[in-house]
């Protein structure tokens, strides 16, 4: 009978130390599941503002702008076009 209550006894103990661990595993998988949504929260909040920044970026008055400022670029007229012409074919007459 001692035996039999001994093995009974080890058994509870093992048990609830089980227990005990599923539950920590639990809430600390837990904890770690709730910091991993607050980032995505974030990470979907700062896409969502870059979004938002890059298409005011790139609106065409504002790479307009970039390219008369930054780049010296500007509209092209007939004056200063030049036309290339295939081998063999004249060139095509600019009119002013």
């Amino acid at each position: 009978m001692t035996r039999v209550n001994l093995v009974l006894l080890l058994t509870v103990v093992v048990s609830a130390l089980y227990l005990v661990h599923s539950q920590y595993e639990t809430r600390r998988l837990f904890v770690e599941h709730e910091k991993a949504m607050k980032e995505a929260a974030q990470l979907e909040m700062a896409l969502e503002r870059l979004t938002v920044e890059r298409r005011a970026q790139a609106t065409p008055l504002r790479v307009e702008q970039l390219a008369r400022q930054q780049l010296q670029m500007r509209n092209p007229s007939p004056g200063i076009t030049q036309y290339v012409a295939e081998p063999g074919r004249a060139a095509p007459e600019v009119k002013p």
